[in-house]
């Protein structure tokens, strides 16, 4: 089974200076379900669709298996998903051995900026940047899916 693991943080204050790459995403959802999620993806020229489970216990990991779809599918296929979507700009910040995906939202959570670590194992160590503010992780009210709402 594919394995993410992750660790989101909020923003509190400047770090595009440090960007390597800044990436547009719009994403929409076919299913949003205590269990699931199925997610359709742009990203600049590339689409995904994405299916994730939720975490079981405290646990921060869980099962994610990505695929890249053509552009022109995905984004005919948005059109039979559920109301809403989310529109981003993704920040990757390079720090240490890992490469932080800072996502600044726009739209209807204009003003969010959240920060995101995929770590290999969950008591993996980090450097954590100044920049970084409350962490959020398993917080249900930061999760992408329901910030669609």
């Amino acid at each position: 089974m594919a394995t993410e693991t992750e660790r989101k943080f909020l923003v509190k204050s400047k770090f595009r200076h440090l960007a390597i790459r800044e990436i547009k995403i719009v994403q929409t959802y076919l299913t949003i379900d205590p269990e699931k999620t199925i997610r359709l993806r742009t990203a600049d020229d590339k689409a995904f669709i994405t299916i994730k489970n939720r975490p079981s216990g405290k646990s921060i990991s869980r099962g994610e298996w990505e695929f890249p779809i053509p552009l022109e599918d995905a984004i005919e296929m948005m059109s039979l998903c559920l109301p809403g979507k989310i529109v981003k700009s993704r920040f990757l910040i390079p720090s240490g051995r890992h490469t932080w995906e800072v996502d600044v939202f726009h739209d209807k959570n204009e003003g969010l900026v959240i920060a995101e670590i995929e770590l290999s194992e969950e008591e993996e160590h980090f450097e954590k940047p100044e920049w970084l503010g409350e962490e959020v992780t398993g917080k249900p009210e930061y999760y992408n899916a329901n910030l669609i709402k």
